[in-house]
């Protein structure tokens, strides 16, 4: 098939630090090369990528002190795709909704993976005006505020099987991977390690919008804290040694997350997850085997002393056989089929009439 993947403009493809999405994009498109598909990348210039790429921008705009108007180029990447359409039997959407007045005007094959949260009362009205978008869920949960839009399918993502090699030593620390921010709630983690003394690494990064959160609710808690470790924002060359060396990932969120790749990046590592029961969770992780789910901190406390004793070629297994990337292709190749296919029936009604 011939397949546009438009990403997002904010990191590159592959991220060079954080980006959960474009790193997906980015695990996508390689596969679907491998597999045999003739893909086209709409990314920022600072990509890399075995597809052919169309460059929107010159780099990631979270790293190009240039960059004042982000959304500026998100409007030209949406008028380049246009205008290449015809060039693809789909186009594939990791952007949102900002493409969705032309897209629903298009009329050529197309499908939206959803990436974030959709709870907030001002999507409601905008989806309803577009309904009959064809869009991706990346967990069921992740439907629930919008059960009427046209889904599609849904997806877990997936990750390169070598990405990341397991370790089946069992690890001295507790690790927290990801970004700082309320929802994600790091002041938890801190308070497990503080109830049990077991160390905890912080591997996360500050967005503008949270820096006034990390500043006034957790670095206050990071000094002179003899259990709590903060290292800052790392890349995918250091998650191998992070995640792996790690006794546990602790995912103590408070919000409903879509997925969190973090815990299959875990999983990949052969370490178990310890998550609060909020979103996806318990889509992703197997209570028992690849980690447990908690409601409250005694809970989670209680959970701690059984996580260390799991299995973790259990866990890295568990992962290989749910959470490939090729898995993930392959799902998204039969949703892109099962559009073109109804593209098609409604070509055809249309002409019929």
């Amino acid at each position: 098939m011939r397949i546009a993947q438009v990403s997002p403009l904010f990191e590159s493809v592959p991220p060079k630090l954080y980006g959960g999405t474009e790193r997906v994009v980015s695990y996508l498109t390689e596969e679907l090369v491998a597999q045999g598909h003739e893909v086209t990348l709409f990314a920022s210039a600072d990509s890399v990528t075995t597809a052919r790429i169309v460059p929107v921008c010159e780099r990631s705009l979270r790293l190009d002190p240039r960059c004042v108007d982000q959304m500026a180029h998100h409007v030209r990447q949406i008028e380049e795709v246009y205008r290449r359409a015809s060039e693809f039997d789909v186009v594939h959407f990791h952007i949102d909704y900002l493409h969705y007045p032309v897209s629903s005007r298009l009329g050529a094959n197309r499908v939206t993976t959803l990436h974030g949260r959709l709870d907030l009362p001002d999507l409601e009205p905008l989806y309803r005006a577009f309904p009959a978008e064809p869009v991706v869920s990346i967990s069921n949960d992740q439907r629930a505020p919008l059960p009427w839009l046209n889904w599609q399918s849904t997806i877990h993502h997936g990750l390169p099987t070598r990405l990341l090699r397991p370790s089946v030593n069992q690890g001295k620390y507790l690790a927290f991977l990801g970004r700082i921010s309320p929802e994600k709630r790091p002041d938890r983690a801190i308070e497990l390690a503080q109830r049990t003394g077991f160390p905890l690494k912080i591997a996360a990064k500050v967005d503008r919008a949270d820096h006034e959160y990390f500043e006034a609710k957790i670095k206050p808690l990071l000094k002179d804290n003899p259990v709590v470790e903060y290292i800052g924002e790392i890349g995918d060359q250091d998650k191998a040694r992070f995640l792996g060396d790690a006794a546990g990932l602790v995912f103590p969120i408070d919000w409903p997350e879509p997925f969190g790749l973090v815990m299959i990046e875990a999983m990949a590592c052969g370490t178990p997850v310890l998550a609060w029961r909020r979103g996806s969770v318990a889509e992703v992780i197997e209570d028992g085997v690849t980690g447990f789910i908690v409601d409250d901190m005694d809970e989670a406390e209680a959970a701690l002393a059984k996580l260390v004793r799991l299995d973790r070629r259990r866990c890295r297994a568990r992962f290989e056989a749910r959470f490939s990337v090729a898995r993930m292709a392959r799902d998204y190749v039969e949703t892109y089929r099962r559009v073109s296919w109804a593209t098609g029936q409604r070509e055809s009604a249309a002409a019929a009439s």
